[in-house]
């Protein structure tokens, strides 16, 4: 705290605008509902949609490695990945080398869905109104954030 802050009227820090965690909180749900309309059309969720990206980048990864890669742990990933195989996007099955694995792969419905889902980053980067610059800055310095929360 600064000499002038110390003078000054006392800082609530406990004050909801002062603090980071509900800058970020918001932020999230104001992304989600962004993105609500967008992928509506896609039959997918927020959450799905960042499962299909992972697979359409790898096509075939152990529940393990998504959820690692996602940052979710199998209680959260297990039901998105059932109604994403009931959808008809994924196929889940154990892993023949190991059967405690379980492997997901994309379906053919699911890598033309890939297809579809084109225009939505663009549809985000015009309604978030940021340049590219921009984008790039804030989205190094959330993922350092989360890096450093990540350690500690």
């Amino acid at each position: 705290m600064s000499h002038a802050e110390s003078d000054a009227t006392p800082i609530d820090l406990l004050s909801l605008d002062r603090q980071l965690c509900f800058a970020l909180y918001s932020a999230s749900l104001a992304m989600t509902k962004l993105y609500k309309p967008l992928l509506a059309p896609l039959g997918l969720t927020y959450p799905q949609y960042l499962v299909m990206m992972v697979l359409w980048e790898h096509q075939d990864l152990t529940v393990n490695d998504l959820g690692k890669r996602l940052q979710l742990d199998s209680g959260t990933l297990t039901p998105l990945l059932k109604r994403l195989e009931t959808a008809g996007l994924v196929q889940r099955q154990r892993d023949q080398e190991d059967e405690r694995r379980v492997r997901i792969t994309l379906t053919s419905k699911g890598c033309a869905l890939k297809d579809q889902a084109q225009s939505v980053p663009k549809s985000v980067g015009c309604q978030v109104n940021l340049t590219n610059q921009e984008l790039m800055s804030l989205r190094t310095t959330l993922t350092e954030l989360r890096e450093r929360l990540n350690q500690g």
